[in-house]
This record gives structure tokens, sequence and C-alpha cells, in this order.
């Protein structure tokens, strides 16, 4: 005899199998550790980069910076210009002069020297009597007649101060000197001074 099972049992196993609710049918249970595994992978990788790039910096250094150009005062207590290490200060007139004096080399860039002087900044240079003509600002008050006309030793183009204790002052009659020449050349049986100071009253170095 066949045996007749109610239909109640069949319904129930087929909703059995329906998607419980608030879940779609086709979520996998491991979706949510698949994306967390593949957020991780990410950061690690990111990371990984990033202590890359820290290791190639602290290896090669940092790469060359270029900030506007800066002033800064020499060991002779000149106007220098700095470097882009912002520890060497060269001197003004190192500048511009076909030397890579810089580590980096950005004292000889083609934006700062292209057009000189219109190119420098205004602490490198300073402008003679004659208003064509100029000369580094640490050429300045030197002793040395780098104009050509003594302007940037004596007023009213500059300030300098007076004869240190290496020169003597006089009027000079060597077209290199203006109002000082150096102690050196006293009493060298040479005239350098107009007064003649030089031989006579001048103690020498």
């Amino acid at each position: 005899m066949n045996k007749i099972f109610p239909q109640g049992n069949g319904n129930a196993a087929a909703a059995g199998s329906k998607a419980l609710p608030g879940r779609q049918a086709d979520q996998s249970p491991f979706c949510c550790s698949c994306r967390g595994a593949c957020l991780s992978a990410f950061l690690m990788l990111l990371l990984a980069t990033l202590a890359a790039l820290i290791a190639l910096v602290a290896i090669l250094g940092p790469p060359p910076r270029t900030p506007g150009a800066q002033p800064c005062v020499t060991q002779m207590n000149r106007t220098g210009f700095l470097c882009h290490d912002r520890r060497s200060c060269i001197p003004a007139s190192r500048v511009c002069d076909g030397v890579h004096t810089c580590a980096h080399g950005e004292d000889e860039e083609e934006a700062l020297c292209r057009d000189m002087p219109q190119s420098l900044p205004g602490f490198l240079v300073t402008h003679c009597g004659d208003p064509a003509s100029w000369i580094y600002s640490d050429q300045k008050c030197d002793g040395i007649n780098n104009c050509g006309d003594c302007s940037d030793e004596l007023s009213p183009v500059t300030m300098c101060t007076p004869c240190g204790p290496g020169w003597w002052r006089c009027p000079s009659t060597v077209f290199k000197y203006c109002s000082c020449i150096p102690r050196s050349l006293c009493r060298d049986h040479v005239q350098h001074c107009s007064d003649w100071s030089d031989e006579y009253s001048c103690p020498g170095p």
C-alpha cells in the first residue's frame, strides 16, 4: 500500500530553501572577510611603498629644493648666497662665475645667471657711480677699486668704514686702490701714496 505524505511537509522543505529576510540570495557568507583582506593588503602595500621611499631618501639624500635665493653672512662677514642645503654660505662674487660652488649647482642656475645683473637678487648686487656699471655686494668696501672710479670705496655711493688695521690711509697713486693701501706696500721703496707717507710715515705691516 502506498503511503500518502501530508502536503504540509513539502511546503516546509520548500520554505526552508528560501533566503532569510534582510540578506540577498547571492551574498556569500565570506564576502565581508574578503573585503577586509583586500583592504589589509592595500594598506600593507601602501606602507611598504612609503617605507621604500623613506629608505631611498635616507640613502640618496633629499632632492634639491629650489627656494628663492636667500642672503647669508660669510666667514669674512660679507654678504653671501645661501645654498639649498641651508648650511653653505658662499661669497656673492662666486655666484654665476662659471663654477658650481653649491653642492647642487644652484649658484649657476640659468634663471639666476641668464640676464645679469637684472636676474640676480638685489642683495648680491651693488651699483657703481656709473649706473651702467655694477659689482658684487661683497666687493664693496673691500679696499679694491672694483668699479674703476672708486665709487665702491668712497662716498656718496657707499659709506665705507675707515681703513682697517691691515691698511694705511692715504691718497693713493695706485689705480688698484682708492684711499687706503695695504700696509704690506709700506716702506717697499716704491711710492704708492701721493704724499709719500707710505715710505716715510707708515710703520709697515
